[in-house]
C-alpha cells in the first residue's frame, strides 16, 4: 500500500516577522525539518512567491493575508497568528479553502494587563508631561497634578481575557473596578458590571480599553465619549486602533480635558521600523504613545511561540482543532493503529451521507468518526483501517462540496 501521510521532511513550515525561537523548538522536537524563519514581514509579490509552497505559515500582526495571498499558496494547510488578534487575515478567504488559523489569545494577557498599569499610574501622577518638561530644561514639580491610583475608580471596557486580568491586578492595588461589555460574563474579585458604556464613563477615573475590532466597535469612544468623562480622568488604548477618535483625543487634550492618554495602537500603523510614524497625538505632552508593544515582552513572545506552534503541530499531527477561530472545533483523541482521514467540506445537506457512502462503497471498517460543524464548514474525522485508506482518500474527493481532505497514520 502507497504511503499517504505526507512525510515530515517534505512539510514546509515558514515563521514571518521574527517570531520567536520556542515556535522553531517546538516544530523541530515534533520531528519537522524543513522550518524557515524570516525576520520582518513580506507584502505584495514578495508575499505571494514566499507562500507557493509553505505547508503551515506563521505570521505576527504586520503581514497581511488576503485572499490573493490564499489562491497563491495552494499547499498551505493551517496559519498560525503568533498574537492576540487576527484582524490581518481574510478568515473568509482561509475557510473557503479549509486552512485553520490558529491565534494566541492568553499569552500575552499579563503583559498587556502589566502596560496598562504602569501607563495608569504614570498618567495620574503626571510622569509624561513632567519628563517631556524636563527634557526642555523647565522644572515642572507639582504636587496638585499628581495622584496615586489606590482608591481609584477603574473603568475596564471589554471584560475579556485582558480586562479579567487587568482587573485582578488593579483590585490588588487599591482600586474599585468596574467594566463594561456587551456579553454577560461573571465578575472577578469585588469588580462589578456598569449597566452602560455611559454609566462605566461618568464614574471611571482611569478608562481602559480592550475590545476586538468590529463594526460595533469602530469609533467606540469619539468626542462624545471623551467629553463624557471627568476632566481628570485618564484615557488609554491598548485594543485596536479604529476604537478611538485620535484627533477628538488631541482635541480634548489641547483644551485641557482629560489628565492624560495612553496610546498603544493606531488606525495606521508603520509597515515596518524603518517607515515614519504620524499621530495627531504627536507633541501632546500629556500623551503616551507606544509602538504597539503591549503584548511584545519577551516573556509573552515566547509562550506564544510555544503556544501556537504546539496547536499548528497537533493539527499537523492528529487533526485536533481546538481554538481554532474559522474552522470548527474538534478535539480530536490519539489514533495508534488507525488511519485518519480529515474531511473538511461545505457544511450541506448530502456531504455525510455522500462521505460515509464512500466508506462503505470501499469496505472500510471505520473505528470511530467525529463530527462538528462551524457556519458554513464542515469537519468530519474518520478513523479506519489501513487496508482501504488509499482507495477512499481517492473517491472522498470526488464528494461535491469538499474543500480539503488528508490522511494521517
Amino acid at each position: 500500500m502507497a504511503a499517504t501521510s505526507l512525510d515530515k521532511d517534505k512539510i514546509k513550515v515558514l515563521l514571518l516577522e521574527g517570531v520567536h525561537d520556542t515556535a522553531v523548538r517546538a516544530f523541530r522536537e515534533a520531528g519537522y525539518t524543513r522550518v524557515e524563519r524570516e525576520g520582518g514581514a513580506a507584502t505584495g509579490d514578495a508575499l505571494l512567491d514566499l507562500v507557493r509552497d509553505v505547508h503551515f505559515l506563521g505570521i505576527r500582526s504586520r503581514t497581511q493575508l488576503t485572499a490573493d495571498v490564499f489562491r497563491a499558496a495552494e499547499k498551505l494547510v493551517a496559519v498560525g497568528a503568533f498574537c492576540i488578534g487576527t484582524n490581518q487575515i481574510d478568515l473568509e478567504a482561509a475557510s473557503r479553502r479549509g486552512v485553520a488559523v490558529f491565534n494566541a489569545p492568553f499569552s500575552n494577557t499579563r503583559s498587556v494587563a502589566e502596560l496598562v498599569l504602569a501607563e495608569a499610574i504614570l498618567l495620574l501622577r503626571g510622569v509624561p508631561e513632567k519628563n517631556a518638561r524636563a527634557h526642555r530644561g523647565e522644572w515642572a514639580k507639582s504636587v496638585g497634578t499628581s495622584r496615586e491610583i489606590r482608591g481609584k475608580t477603574l473603568g475596564i471596557v471589554g471584560y475579556g481575557n485582558i480586562g479579567k486580568q487587568l482587573s485582578v491586578l488593579a483590585e490588588g492595588l487599591g482600586m474599585r473596578v468596574v467594566f463594561y461589555d456587551t456579553a454577560a460574563t461573571l465578575p472577578l474579585g469585588n469588580a462589578h458590571p456598569a449597566p452602560s458604556l455611559g454609566a462605566l464613563l461618568d464614574q471611571a477615573d482611569v478608562v481602559t480599553l480592550h475590545v476586538p475590532d468590529t463594526s460595533q466597535t469602530r469609533g467606540l469612544v469619539g468626542a462624545a465619549e471623551i467629553a463624557r468623562m471627568k476632566p481628570d480622568a485618564v484615557l488609554l488604548n491598548a485594543s485596536r486602533g479604529s476604537v478611538v477618535d485620535l484627533s477628538a483625543l488631541a482635541a480634548a487634550l489641547g483644551r485641557g480635558h482629560l489628565a492624560g492618554a495612553a496610546v498603544d495602537v493606531y488606525p495606521t500603523e508603520p509597515a515596518s521600523n524603518d517607515d515614519p510614524f504620524t499621530s495627531p497625538l504627536q507633541g501632546i505632552d500629556r500623551a503616551l504613545l507606544t509602538p504597539h508593544v503591549g503584548g511584545s515582552t519577551v516573556e509573552a513572545q515566547e509562550n506564544i511561540g510555544a503556544e501556537v506552534a504546539g496547536k499548528l503541530v497537533r493539527y499537523s499531527d492528529n487533526g485536533s482543532t481546538e481554538t481554532s477561530v474559522n474552522v470548527p472545533e474538534v478535539a480530536l483523541p490519539p489514533h495508534p493503529g488507525a488511519h485518519r482521514i480529515l474531511h473538511m467540506h461545505r457544511n450541506v445537506p448530502g456531504v455525510i451521507a455522500a462521505v460515509n457512502g464512500v466508506f462503505s462503497d470501499v469496505g472500510a471498517n471505520v473505528e470511530a468518526q467525529f463530527l462538528q460543524t462551524r457556519g458554513d464548514l464542515g469537519y468530519v474525522v474518520t478513523d479506519l483501517d489501513g487496508r482501504t485508506s488509499d482507495e477512499a482518500l481517492g473517491a472522498l474527493r470526488e464528494v461535491e462540496g469538499t474543500i480539503r481532505t488528508r490522511v494521517l497514520f
